[in-house]
């Protein structure tokens, strides 16, 4: 391409800092896919034409470029684009003096962009498919055509590397969906992001031809096959080399046939090794697209999604000292002290120390239930109160007998505490309240959120003798 750097002209580097460029490039692949299908040159009027059809359904409005005057801006919208890209060199008028016509070509410098934009917009075929078919067929021809010369092996050595620069850039651009589940913030946007993303795009465009209709692997066991024998028939390798001497005049080494066989199939090693990185991204995407949309359908229900909100709100708090403050908030609403959550499923599981074989084959203790005592042992809540100070919190908010606990019922951690043991303590038989029943309910304060208890004074116990309790 750099001998055609001279013939391009200045204004035609303009397309990519124009506001207009998306409708010129979409003019070029209009009238470039005309240009393939035309058995004639394209005139003037068949690219108005071309043009008019193809921006007939769309409303474009074009920005008014340097180059252009009143005039041009009172031309028609298909006529002004033309103007435009005849003006800057993007495609060029050849006079037919025979005919007296005058018809309009794609110069070949910008045939080479006009290709990259089509690549671009996914217009061309997949180029996986092409370039393995492309490789099967031209080892095949050079080792079976006896009017093949070297030039062939080297084909399909280039062919060899495309594939593989295919592959790695299907590999790097994978991450891309990656940081797509992130952005989602529904359950519904991930679902169509992954369905019209990442499966129309990898899975059924690429990922599918490589893999589920096995593309590469209907080729691989032949290409590897004839590779081998190429390189262990010293016969064949003499016939290559003269015939080479005889078609092309050049004389060429055995070594080197066997070299260029050897770079083809390290390429095809390479290429297996992208497929198996393929596998484990996909992997990847799928494992981490499962866990997103469980964290989406469960974040207000499940700790660790909890969590995952405190840390996410931190993150996005600006400096130091907001964070500080933000965690000193954080502090005085939850417990954020201590390394475990007592629960079914914690956060943190201590890790068992290491066993030789012999002591591994002991029989393993089996591990107890922890009693509610126990529990409150480990949250270091239980010794902080005495049970005269816990029955007491429910006794002297009692009326007639009865406490319903309601949004008024806790205004600080102490309370708080309290009304734990109480709900604890009132399973003894020698509690003076029990509780009467629990409904599902719960009480948010906007401080403490906890159920809605009714305690209620036990069948026996006299006011005087609740009364002596709080003496």
């Amino acid at each position: 391409m750099a001998n055609h750097f001279p013939e391009i002209p200045e204004l035609f580097w303009g397309l990519f800092r124009s506001g207009n460029r998306m409708a010129y490039i979409e003019a070029l692949l209009r009238i470039n896919e005309e240009y393939q299908y035309s058995n004639y040159y394209l005139s003037r009027e068949i690219c108005v034409q071309a043009l008019t059809d193809c921006f007939a359904k769309q409303k474009v409005t074009l920005e008014q470029e340097e180059t252009e005057d009143d005039f041009d801006l009172l031309e028609p919208l298909s006529t002004r684009i033309l103007n435009w890209l005849l003006r800057t060199g993007w495609l060029k008028k050849v006079e037919d003096y025979g005919t007296m016509a005058v018809n309009i070509v794609i110069p070949d410098y910008a045939a080479v962009f006009v290709d990259a934009f089509a690549h671009l917009a996914g217009e061309d075929e997949d180029e996986t498919q092409v370039y393995i078919q492309n490789i099967y067929g031209i080892l095949f021809a050079f080792k079976n055509d006896p009017r093949s010369n070297i030039s062939l092996l080297k084909t399909a050595l280039v062919n060899t590397r495309r594939l593989n620069k295919t592959l790695q850039d299907m590999l790097h651009n994978m991450d891309k969906f990656f940081g797509s589940l992130l952005e989602q913030g529904s359950y519904g946007d991930l679902l169509q992001e992954h369905l019209e993303g990442y499966v129309e795009e990898i899975v059924q465009k690429k990922y599918h031809i490589l893999k589920t209709s096995d593309n590469f692997y209907l080729y691989k066991a032949d290409i590897k096959r004839w590779l081998s024998e190429m390189r262990q028939d010293p016969l064949w390798l003499e016939e290559v080399c003269r015939r080479n001497r005889q078609l092309r005049g050049v004389e060429v080494q055995g070594e080197t046939v066997i070299g260029q066989l050897e770079l083809i199939e390290r390429g095809f090693d390479d290429i297996e090794h992208r497929i198996m990185n393929m596998d484990r991204e996909h992997t990847r995407y799928i494992r981490a697209t499962v866990t997103r949309m469980n964290y989406l359908l469960n974040k207000e229900d499940n700790m660790k999604g909890m969590v995952i909100r405190i840390l996410n709100h931190l993150s996005e708090t600006e400096g130091k000292k907001g964070q500080e403050g933000e965690l000193e908030q954080l502090g005085r609403l939850m417990n954020l002290s201590l390394m475990t959550v007592v629960s079914d499923k914690s956060l943190y599981k201590k890790r068992r120390p290491k066993q030789n074989f012999m002591e591994s084959l002991e029989a393993e203790e089996e591990t107890r239930e922890l009693s509610g005592e126990e529990v409150l042992r480990l949250n270091r809540v239980h010794s902080r109160y005495s049970r005269k100070q816990v029955e007491s919190f429910i006794l002297e908010r009692m009326e007639d007998g009865c406490l319903e606990v309601g949004p008024d019922t806790v205004s600080s951690e102490e309370d708080f505490e309290r009304l734990v043991l109480a709900y604890d303590s009132a399973s003894r038989k020698d509690c003076p309240f029990r509780v009467q029943r629990q409904e599902a309910e719960m009480v948010d304060n906007g401080h403490y959120r906890y159920p809605r208890l009714v305690f209620e004074a036990r069948l026996g116990q006299e006011r005087g003798a609740v009364n002596d309790r709080l003496l």
